[in-house]
């Protein structure tokens, strides 16, 4: 549950969010907002806690010299703090066909999933980490290596709002490939609907994991994908991806859909936890400080 600090504000309503003409913008607006709105700082443990003092050798940065200290005793300490401010996170974003969709929402899952990588990327420079992109579908197509040097977040910004929908769902596919891809240990952040099979993402979370990566997962998703709230007497359903149409009766396939697709998220879920991936699952109408939230106290929980 979210502390009463955090609770959902209208402005990160994805909704409101998507009036916002540029992504920089709206990861700032997101960030600063929900973190003046946090009573206290969630990244304890994840890279501005203070820890201990230790005494000043020739050579440490002045910048963490503790003067008041110096001023009362006339001795020389230098603040430490438990961080590495040099860690590496790549997020992974999912462009397939099926990350066009939106009902429940005027947002879709592909334009949410463009505000929750703008934010977290946003919130990961300010910590001074390197950030890096990746978008693929059936294929890894775009790639931008992980830099934390000046102006590097206006390319992460410019290549993520110029990612557009298309392709087929080669979710485990594309992991494989990317854990030859991303030689260097560290977070990686993967943003999908997820549509491949739990079994087959076991074992591209295993390859990562045995890379020594970080895996976080947000599994984003249109509240009607879980409702299936058609009143519509048939239906000609087109599969977004392979454009397969096929007419359906909603009154006699929306128990068996239900079952299925809760049935889909129980086992991501459980794929997730038994490979060590921090989950979440998502849907296109929730605030994003759902999902910061999460992001922020799972990284603190390592």
């Amino acid at each position: 549950m979210l502390p009463q600090s955090a609770t959902p504000s209208r402005f990160l309503d994805p909704e409101l969010l998507a009036r916002v003409g540029s992504l920089e913008l709206l990861a700032r607006a997101v960030v600063e907002g929900f973190m003046s709105g946090l009573h206290r700082s969630p990244f304890t443990g994840f890279s501005t806690e203070f820890t201990e003092y230790r005494q000043y050798n020739p050579g440490d940065d002045l910048r963490y010299l503790d003067w008041r200290l110096l001023g009362r005793t006339d001795r020389y300490f230098i603040k430490k703090y438990r961080a590495d401010t040099n860690t590496q996170c790549h997020i992974l974003l999912d462009t397939s066909a099926s990350m066009d969709y939106a009902h429940a929402s005027s947002v879709t899952k592909l334009q949410y999933a463009q505000f929750l990588a703008a934010s977290i990327a946003y919130l990961l420079n300010r910590q001074q980490d390197a950030v890096g992109l990746v978008g693929f579908s059936n294929k890894v197509h775009t790639h931008v290596p992980a830099r934390n040097r000046t102006g590097h977040m206006r390319t992460i910004f410019g290549t993520l709002s110029m990612l557009q929908p298309g392709g087929e769902t080669r979710l485990a596919e594309s992991l494989h490939q990317l854990a030859e891809i991303l030689t260097r240990r560290g977070i990686v952040v993967l943003i999908s609907d997820f549509y491949d099979h739990a079994d087959r993402l076991k074992e591209a979370f295993q390859h990562l994991r045995f890379k020594g990566h970080d895996l976080v997962a947000f599994h984003v998703l249109d509240q009607n994908e879980l409702d299936f709230d058609f009143t519509d007497p048939v239906l000609l359903l087109e599969d977004a991806e392979t454009q397969e149409q096929m007419p359906v009766l909603p009154e006699v396939v929306m128990g068996g859909y239900r079952e299925r697709m809760k049935q889909h998220v129980d086992d991501m879920r459980r794929c997730a936890a038994a490979n060590h991936v921090d989950y979440e699952m998502l849907t296109t109408k929730q605030p994003l400080d759902f999902a910061l939230f999460s992001f922020l106290s799972r990284r603190a929980g390592r």
